[in-house]
């Protein structure tokens, strides 16, 4: 077979160019300008939502599908714009259906668990979640991924289909948390003096609901130690302020009051042996 000449190539090119070359640039001025119009139409439904004071967790939901699909429509009407014969790609699809099945496998089932997630509301955006060894404030529910913002700022992706099978905890789910903290102190102090301390600190704390009943008492006997327990409930966001907050109050109320609190110690007993030489 004879190779084809540059200047033969170069005439196939620009007749190539001269039939379709206006057709594709077209094509992808439609592509633009359909993307933009298609960010604008997502726009306007979302605040439409907003209007209807529509929950934020389905409004971005919708978002992403509705964006995912209009994107889906505009690229096939381009592809049959450019002439491109669909019949052969489905066919092609067709054939390897049980290849791409498989590899998609995943993707179908974050699919099939954002809807999931949607509908039973085990969580929404807002909420501080923790699933195995992640943890974070749910960002968005996407079509195969939810998002979780870490408190240091970090962007977390979990697959749909792993939320909606798996367990979690819903640390945002219920209005109201207990704050449990344990308080060592040592065999020696008072100890109706030390649980009249930790009262009296718990009653006067503002953020701390004074029904339930906050509760104190002793909670067990140390081998060092008499560990008193402090159970208080309060709102959820006001959670980890109060467990900060009361470590620190209960440590400067016990140096005021000279109770004292045990730490590890080791008594070292040296026996010393004279030696005495024989002769």
């Amino acid at each position: 077979m004879s190779r084809m000449s540059p200047e033969l190539l170069f005439e196939k090119f620009i007749d190539w160019i001269t039939i379709n070359g206006v057709k594709l640039l077209v094509g992808l001025i439609i592509i633009s300008i359909g993307l933009k119009i298609i960010k604008n139409v997502v726009k306007h439904f979302i605040k439409f939502l907003e209007k209807r004071d529509v929950d934020v967790t389905l409004r971005r939901f919708l978002q992403s599908l509705i964006s995912g699909a209009l994107k889906a429509v505009l690229f096939i009407g381009i592809l049959g714009y450019w002439d491109v014969k669909l019949t052969g790609l489905a066919a092609i699809v067709a054939s390897g259906g049980v290849a791409i099945g498989l590899a998609l496998q995943g993707s179908l089932s974050n699919f099939a668990g954002g809807f999931i997630i949607l509908l039973l509301r085990p969580f929404k955006v807002g909420d501080y979640i923790e699933t195995g060894i992640y943890g974070g404030t749910v960002e968005q529910i996407g079509l195969f991924y939810t998002n979780l913002v870490t408190i240091d700022n970090k962007l977390i992706l979990i697959p749909n289909g792993a939320l909606s099978n798996g367990s979690l905890i819903n640390y945002s789910a219920k209005s109201q948390r207990r704050v449990d903290l344990s308080f060592s102190v040592g065999y020696e102090n008072n100890l109706p003096h030390v649980k009249e301390v930790l009262k009296e600190i718990v009653d006067n704390h503002p953020s701390i609901f004074k029904d339930p009943t906050p509760f104190v008492g002793v909670n067990a006997h140390g081998p060092s130690s008499i560990d008193f327990v402090v159970r208080v409930w309060c709102k959820s966001e006001d959670y980890w302020p109060i467990h900060f907050d009361l470590l620190e109050t209960v440590k400067l109320r016990f140096d005021e009051e000279n109770i004292t609190i045990p730490y590890p110690q080791m008594d070292l007993h040296v026996r010393r042996s004279d030696l005495i030489d024989k002769k």
